[in-house]
C-alpha cells in the first residue's frame, strides 16, 4: 500500500495495532520494578502511566527523522527489558534516585558516543545482521509461549485447556485473515486476533476490568518524581553496559526494518538513530521512567502488515502519550489476557527470526567459515536464553554481560566474523531506493 493510499483513520488503526503489540512488553518493565522495589499504589500508577506517555516521547524523537537525531523508520520504543535485573538490584542495593542516575548518565553516555558506534556499521555485514537478527526472534519465542500458557509459569492454571484454547483461536484467526483477508483487513490482522481474541476470553471469565475501574482520569509529567538524582559509579558503569547491549539491538533492528522497507540503512542514518534512543533514555531518567530501546517485535508486524511508512507510528506514538496522560484508557490495554498475547506473540516473533533468516540469503554458506560463524552464534545465543543459570556462577559484571543470549550472540558473530572473513570482502545489506514518504 502506498503512502498516499493509506488514509488517516486506516493509519490510526494500524496505529493502534503497534500499540497493542508493544504496550504489554513495556507495561511489564515498569510493574516488575515497581513490585520488586515495593512501590506504593500511587507509585506504580505515575510509573506505567508516565511510562507509556515517555514511549509516545521516545518513538516521536525516532520517527521524525532530522539531521540531528532520528532514523525515520517505522519504529516504535519501549522500555529495555534487559534493564529490568540490574535497576532492580540498583535500587535494593541503594535507592530510587540513585537508579535515576545512573539512567540519565546512560543516556547522555549514548547520546556522546552515537557517531563513534555508528563508525562500527562495517562489524555488521549480512552474516552478522542476520544471525542477530535471527536469535532475536528466536529468543523471543519462549516469551511468547509463557504468554500463550497463561503468563506465569508457577500458576496452577498454566497450560490449561481454556488457556490453550484461546491463545491457538488468536493464532489460528490471524492467519486466517492473512491467507483469506484482502486489503486494509488483513493489514490489521493482528489488531483483530488481540480484539477476537480478548472477546472470547472475556466470555470464558477471563478478563477483569478492576485496572480500568482503579485508575485515575489525568495524570501530569512530572521531572524527578521521586526526587533529585543520586550518581553511583558502579550503577552507572551497569547500565552504560545495558546501554550498549540496547544499542547493539538496535543495530539489528535497524537493518532489519530497512531491509523490510527497501531502505539502505547507513552511518549517518545508525548515528540519529542512537541519538534519539540516547535522548530517549536521559528523558526517561528526568522523568523517572526508565531507559527506551527500539521493539524487535514491531519490525515482525511491519513485515506482516505490508504497510512501511511511518505513518501508522506517528499516530501510535500520539495516542501513546495520550494514554500516559489518561491512565484510566490507558487501562483498557492491560486487559488483554496473557494467552491472546501470547498467540500475537507467537506470529510476529516469529516473523521476525524468519525476517533474520531471510537477511542471511545474501551469505554464501557454501564456505564453512560463514556457516561455523551463524551456526556458533546462533547456539550461544539460544543456549543463554534456554539456560540462563549457566553464568550463575561468574562475576556479577560477566553474568551481566553474557547472560543476554542477543549480547553474547552479537559479541560471538561480531568476533567470529572477524577472525574467520577479516581479509575478505563482506557484502553489505542491499542497497534499494528507499522509502518515498511525504507524510
Amino acid at each position: 500500500m502506498e503512502n498516499t493510499q493509506l488514509s488517516n483513520p486506516k493509519a490510526a488503526v494500524l496505529g493502534l495495532q503497534h500499540l497493542l503489540a508493544m504496550y504489554s512488553g513495556s507495561v511489564l518493565v515498569p510493574i516488575l520494578i515497581g513490585a520488586s522495589l515495593h512501590f506504593s499504589s500511587e507509585q506504580m500508577t505515575y510509573l506505567v502511566s508516565i511510562d507509556i506517555f515517555m514511549c509516545g516521547v521516545a518513538t516521536a524523537l525516532q520517527v521524525f527523522g532530522n539531521k540531528f537525531f532520528g532514523i525515520g523508520l517505522p519504529v516504535v520504543l519501549g522500555c529495555a527489558v534487559q534493564a529490568v535485573a540490574p535497576l532492580i538490584a540498583i535500587g535494593q542495593k541503594y535507592d530510587f534516585q540513585t537508579m535515576y542516575g545512573a539512567i540519565i548518565v546512560a543516556g547522555i553516555f549514548v547520546f556522546l558516543i552515537s557517531g563513534l558506534f555508528a563508525k562500527l556499521r562495517r562489524l555488521f555485514p549480512p552474516l552478522v545482521t542476520g544471525t542477530l537478527i535471527t536469535v532475536i526472534g528466536l529468543s523471543l519465542i519462549p516469551v511468547a509461549f509463557q504468554n500463550l500458557g497463561g503468563g506465569s509459569t508457577t500458576a496452577k492454571d498454566f497450560g490449561s485447556m481454556t488457556n490453550l484454547a484461546v491463545g491457538a483461536f488468536t493464532v489460528l484467526l490471524i492467519l486466517a485473515l492473512n491467507v483469506w483477508g484482502r486489503g486494509f483487513i488483513r493489514s490489521i490482522a493482528i489488531l483483530i486476533g488481540l480484539i477476537a481474541g480478548t472477546l472470547l476470553a472475556g466470555a470464558l471469565g477471563m478478563v477483569s476490568l478492576a485496572p480500568v475501574a482503579e485508575a485515575s482520569w489525568f495524570h501530569v509529567p512530572t521531572p524527578f518524581y521521586f526526587g533529585t538524582p543520586h550518581f553511583e559509579w558502579s550503577s552507572i558503569v551497569t547500565m552504560i553496559l545495558i546501554s550498549l547491549v540496547s544499542m547493539v539491538e538496535s543495530t539489528g533492528v535497524f537493518f532489519a526494518l530497512g531491509d523490510v522497507v527497501d531502505r539502505k540503512i547507513g552511518e549517518t542514518d545508525l548515528k540519529r538513530g542512537y541519538r534519539a534512543e540516547g535522548l530517549a533514555v536521559l528523558l526517561g531518567g528526568i522523568f523517572n521512567t526508565f531507559p527506551y530501546t527500539t521493539f524487535s517485535q514491531n519490525v515482525g508486524l511491519v513485515q506482516l502488515s505490508g504497510i512501511k511508512t511511518r505513518k501508522p507510528v506517528i499516530f501510535s506514538a500520539i495516542f501513546l502519550v495520550i494514554l500516559g496522560l489518561l491512565p484510566k484508557i490507558g487501562a483498557l490495554a492491560t486487559i488483554i489476557p496473557d494467552p491472546v498475547l501470547g498467540g500475537a506473540m507467537l506470529v510476529m516473533f516469529g516473523m521476525v527470526a524468519v525476517q533474520g533468516i531471510r537477511m542471511l540469503q545474501q551469505v554464501d554458506f557454501h564456505d564453512d567459515k560463514n556457516l561455523l560463524v551463524a551456526a556458533i552464534s546462533i547456539g550461544l545465543g539460544l543456549g543463554v536464553t534456554v539456560q540462563p543459570s549457566i553464568v550463575q556462577f561468574l562475576p556479577k559484571t560477566i553474568q551481566l554481560l553474557f547472560g543476554s543470549g542477543i549480547l553474547l550472540s552479537s559479541v560471538s558473530a561480531v568476533g567470529l566474523n572477524l577472525l574467520f572473513n577479516a581479509k575478505t570482502p563482506q557484502p553489505e545489506m542491499a542497497s534499494h531506493d528507499g522509502l518515498n514518504e511525504k507524510d
